[in-house]
């Protein structure tokens, strides 16, 4: 026991020369400045990331304002433009236009041949709604209806004073 005893103490006495003696702050002042530096770099780019992610919420809120104004602009004008292609909407447009109703249609077939009878397309008074007002001259749609210009102004005012007897035709649709 005594040779391990003396063992001891030389690798004791070894170990002991390989570690400094007395206090020693210089060994460790580099790796507590490394800690510090890495912590405050942690710090600062985990503040960097929120300051970003923050501007990014605001900018998205901001898009998805936009895109609800935007929307409620499009459906108004989608509500507009229904308006404008409903049937009544565009019959009263045509007839402010000076745009009559049609007559029966004649077709050509492939060979040249022509199908049913045309017709010239007269001027029809419309419904008791959409008549003219008493005091409107009576060369107004109805004398512009014809697209050559041919019409005399002397039949334009007979038109509308031999039929009001018959009712106004409707489309198939209503």
């Amino acid at each position: 026991m005594t040779r391990t005893a003396e063992q001891m103490k030389g690798r004791a006495g070894r170990l002991a020369r390989l570690m400094p003696s007395g206090p020693s702050t210089a060994a460790r002042t580099p790796f507590v400045l490394l800690v510090v530096l890495l912590l405050a770099g942690g710090l600062i780019s985990l503040l960097l990331l929120n300051s970003a992610l923050n501007e990014g919420s605001f900018r998205l809120s901001k898009l998805k304002r936009e895109t609800t104004e935007l929307t409620d602009e499009q459906q108004a004008l989608q509500r507009d433009v229904d308006g404008y292609s409903e049937p009544d909407a565009l019959e009263r447009r045509a007839r402010e236009l000076g745009m009559v109703p049609g007559g029966s249609p004649a077709f050509l077939n492939p060979d040249g041949t022509v199908s049913g009878v045309p017709e010239r397309a007269t001027a029809q008074p419309s419904s008791p709604t959409a008549a003219p007002k008493p005091g409107a001259s009576a060369a107004g749609p109805a004398g512009t209806a014809s697209p050559s210009g041919s019409a005399s102004s002397s039949a334009s005012p007979a038109t509308p004073s031999t039929t009001p007897t018959t009712p106004p035709p409707t489309s198939s649709g209503r």
